[in-house]
Parts: C-alpha cells; sequence; structure tokens
C-alpha cells in the first residue's frame, strides 16, 4: 500500500518537475549576465499576471569581520529604509544632518580611545550631541515609504533575510508593474542610503535580546556552536551584543562596497515576464552599477575535533538535549545521503526518533535531527535534539538517541522505508516550487551553491541513488563520539551534564 502511495505521488507531479522533462523545462528559462557580473535567471510562467523578484546575495553572517559581528544582519535591515530619491522629505538637507551625525560619533569614538584617560565630561557632551543630531537627521525621514511604494503598486510579501551565507531580498509584483522593482532595487544595491542606522541598530540589538538573552533554546544553540566550533565562521550567527551596539553606518558603508559587487548578486525572476524586456530593463537599471572585485573567500577552516566536547546551560526552564556531529559541506558526496538519514530519523510521526522517544517510550515530548546545521556552505553539524518528558530525564533521551544512530550503524535500513523518505524528500521539494516566489529562490539557490540551476532537478535523481549500504556507511563515518558536541539546559544548582557511559572528555 505505501509502495502504492508512492507510485501514485510521482504520477501527481507537475510534469516539468520530472527528470524526462528537464529539457522542456528549460526553454521557459533565460540566463544572462550583465557586463558588471551580475547574473539574472529568468522563468516565464504565463499562469498569472504577477511576477516574483529573488535577489540572492552571496553573503551572510560568516562575512562578518572581526569586531563587527551582526553587520551582515544590519546591512540588510538598511532596504525598508529606502533610497535617495524615496525616503527622504528633503534628501539635500538629509545628507548634510547624516554626514553631521558620523562627525561626531567619529569625535565620541575618538575620544572613547583613550580609555582610562577619556574625559567623562567631554563624552557626555559628545554623547548629547550624537542624539541631537541624529533626531535632526531622522526629522527628514519620510517612515516607510519605500515599502509603501511597493504595496501601493500591488507589491505582495515584501522581506528580506539574512543567513549564515547568504542575505536575500524578495517580493511579488503585478506584472505591468516590473518596471519599478528593477528601479527601485538597482537603485538600492547601487547607492543604499543609511537612514535611520541607529533607531535600526536598536531594532536588530532587541532581536537578538528575544532570540538569544530571553531565550533559553536560543542560549543553548549559541554555547553550542561556539562550543562545537573554535575557528568555523558558524561560530557565531546573530552577533555579539557588544558588536552590534558598537555598529556604524560606516562599517555597513564598507560591508556594501566588499560584498555587494554585481558579480556576488544573483537575480532570478519567475513569473509573467518577457525574458527580451527583463533583458532591457536589466541593462537600463542594473548595468549602471559599477563592477567590483569579488570578496575574499572565507579560508579558516575548523581543525579535526578529537574528543567529546560537553556543556551546559542554567535554565528554569524545560530540560533540553541537542547532540551535535561534524559533517562536511554541502558539495560532498555524502550530503544527500546525509539528508536522507536526517530524514529516517525525523520525518514526522513516521521518524526512528519520534516513534522510538515520542510514541512508544514516551520519554520525549519531542525529538528531531537536522541534517545541516546552521548551514552547509561550510562543513557544520548533524544536529538531533528532543525535549524530556516529564519524569524523564536529558540522560535518558540522550542513551535512546545514542542507541537509535548505533542501530543504524548495525543494521540496513529496510527498502520501503528508505523509498518512503526519498517521496518525503521529493514532496518538501515540490511543496517549495508551488508558486513563482519558491520557483526564484530555488533557481538562485541552485545557481550560486551548485553553479547551475539544473542542479535542483539533477539533485532529485542523485537522493534517488541514496542506497541502505550509503546510510549504513555515512552513519558509521559521522556518527563518532569524538566528533560529537553534547550540550544541556540544566535547573539551576543541578549537577553537571552527565558524562556519557563510553567516556569522553567533559567541558
Amino acid at each position: 500500500m505505501k509502495m502504492l502511495s508512492w507510485r501514485v505521488a510521482v504520477f501527481l507531479l507537475p510534469v516539468w518537475l520530472c527528470a524526462q522533462s528537464l529539457q522542456e523545462f528549460e526553454k521557459r528559462v533565460t540566463e544572462f549576465t550583465l557586463d558588471n557580473g551580475l547574473h539574472f535567471i529568468v522563468l516565464q510562467r504565463r499562469e498569472a499576471p504577477v511576477v516574483s523578484f529573488y535577489a540572492y546575495v552571496d553573503t551572510g553572517s560568516v562575512n562578518d569581520p572581526r569586531g563587527k559581528t551582526g553587520l551582515a544582519h544590519m546591512f540588510e535591515h538598511m532596504i525598508g529604509k529606502g533610497t535617495a530619491r524615496v525616503g527622504a522629505t528633503n534628501w539635500p538637507e538629509e545628507r548634510k544632518a547624516l554626514q553631521q551625525v558620523e562627525a561626531i560619533y567619529d569625535e565620541l569614538e575618538q575620544e572613547r580611545r583613550k580609555r582610562g584617560r577619556a574625559d567623562p565630561e567631554v563624552v557626555k557632551k559628545l554623547e548629547a550631541d550624537l542624539q541631537k543630531a541624529i533626531e535632526k537627521a531622522n526629522s527628514y525621514v519620510n517612515p516607510n515609504e519605500f515599502v509603501r511604494v511597493v504595496e501601493e503598486s500591488g507589491g505582495v510579501g515584501f522581506n528580506a533575510g539574512t543567513g549564515p551565507d547568504r542575505t536575500t531580498y524578495f517580493y511579488s509584483l503585478p506584472s505591468n508593474r516590473i518596471e519599478l522593482w528593477f528601479l527601485l532595487q538597482s537603485e538600492w544595491f547601487r547607492q543604499p542610503v543609511y537612514r535611520e542606522f541607529y533607531k535600526e541598530r536598536d531594532v536588530v540589538r532587541e532581536e537578538r535580546r528575544m532570540r538569544v538573552e530571553s531565550s533559553p533554546q536560543g542560549k543553548l544553540q549559541e554555547l553550542l556552536m561556539a562550543t562545537a566550533f573554535i575557528a568555523s565562521p558558524y561560530r557565531t550567527l546573530i552577533g555579539w551584543a557588544s558588536d552590534i551596539e558598537n555598529l556604524r553606518a560606516e562599517d555597513a558603508d564598507r560591508f556594501h562596497r566588499a560584498y555587494y559587487v554585481p558579480a556576488n548578486i544573483t537575480i532570478a525572476i519567475a513569473g509573467d515576464v518577457d525574458p527580451a524586456h527583463v533583458r532591457r530593463l536589466a541593462d537600463k537599471y542594473y548595468a549602471r552599477i559599477p563592477a567590483g572585485p569579488l570578496p575574499p573567500l572565507v579560508i579558516t577552516e575548523e581543525p579535526p575535533q578529537e574528543g567529546e566536547r560537553r556543556v551546559t546551560v542554567e535554565s528554569v526552564s524545560q530540560p533540553i538535549l541537542m547532540m551535535a556531529y561534524k559533517r562536511p559541506d554541502q558539495r560532498h558526496d555524502d550530503d544527500p545521503v546525509l539528508d536522507v538519514v536526517a530524514s529516517i530519523l525525523s520525518s514526522g510521526r513516521t521518524g526512528m526518533m519520534y516513534r522510538e522517544m515520542v510514541r512508544d517510550k514516551q520519554i520525549a515530548l519531542a525529538a528531531a535531527a537536522i541534517a545541516a546545521f546552521p548551514s552547509a556552505k561550510y562543513p557544520s553539524l548533524f544536529l538531533l535534539y528532543s525535549v524530556p518528558n516529564m519524569g524523564h530525564s536529558v540522560e535518558d533521551n540522550e542513551k535512546a538517541t545514542e542507541a537509535l544512530l548505533e542501530q543504524l550503524k548495525r543494521e540496513k535500513v529496510d527498502e520501503e522505508t528508505l523509498q518512503r523518505v526519498k517521496t518525503k524528500i521529493r514532496a518538501g521539494l515540490i511543496r517549495q516550487l508551488a508558486n513563482n516566489s519558491g520557483l526564484a529562490s530555488q533557481l538562485a539557490f541552485y545557481h550560486v551553491n551548485y553553479g547551475d540551476w539544473r542542479t535542483l532537478f539533477t539533485g532529485i535523481e542523485v537522493i534517488d541513488k541514496v542506497t541502505a549500504d550509503d546510510v549504513q556507511r555515512v552513519a558509521r563515518k559521522y556518527f563518532d563520539q569524538k566528533t560529537r558536541t553534547v550540550a544541556y539546559l540544566v535547573k539551576p544548582g543541578a549537577a553537571e551534564a552527565p558524562a556519557n557511559n563510553a567516556g569522553g572528555e567533559a567541558k
């Protein structure tokens, strides 16, 4: 019956997703690269008179400069602040006011650098002058005008996001308004305005407070990464509080000039468009952005881990267990196998962790696995986590999780389970491709990360080729105690996280 369901699911796939129809899909895709290096992928879909735009910048928190963590995220927040022409009541006066803010800030920082020799009265006066200058600059702001212009033109889904190794900007418009996107987005990419920068800096700082400092799970996650990684660019994501509090508009401007060069940006457009018209608009608006050298590569590599690491966070909240194993990046041959392994362990109510720990033994309220955490462009972590049920401990959950991993090493997964998991992975991808926005995002992602958007299709074929032998081999290779980091939430005053029965050094 389950095999029949799998066959029906495949039969119901959109025609263009089938491997044999890739050539048909290619006929609707147009690609071109401007002389400045900016790459466009255009997918023509005439189903509805709407178009989705997805700009993918190949940079994220891993590229934050030392002492400036949170900067990539901070810069992304500037998109809603507009441009010189959109967002100001009087741009010439606002520009002068913004320059005055930075001049006073420079004086303040210069005085603070004297440390023990800084004059408290001078610092106090400069801080007051800075606040007045910021208030004056903000008085020229037409709040939210940039977003309002988009929405009044029928735009929906205006948003942006910063990840460990990407920053994205996206929304959709009626197809007869696509030139507005080219005008607004190209102008912002070319010359962003650091309007209300310090007001927005407070917003980013508050995000850290909510997501980490006021969240036991956020604290545990942050400490897990800081413990698992010694040198990896994934060591911190949202940024350290002291760094965020001292970010400057000039820092964001330097970041823009280094990482927002055209050759580091890919734009995917999907919907009711004429590719020739898109090319004309791209030449008109985006070709004027000056070319620049590609950003420096992230060269720091995590050294081999040679022993288990353990760490605890005290909290009065519900206990949580996190177990993380080192894994290679997304271009490694084992990457698709690790995706399958994660799905075997954690695929809703059919996953091993749910069946064994939540349903049968009832030692956990929730249990799941993530194939690549926090991302996969660079070597990262295979993460397993669980929330103990009342009357059960994190140690109970750790033993149960280890037993499942040992089972994967010892016994080959059955073919029925393997096929079910592959179908779920395929279905998850299809859900992401159900609309223009999802298609645009995936086309851009696969182009940037794998060099060709067609990997979106060939990747499905790679998943289909994963065997039970592959699953067992990969489980034995990566679920090694010496490359593991274990993190717990424990009650204040409780004992340290219990050492694993197999031994290993506690941290």
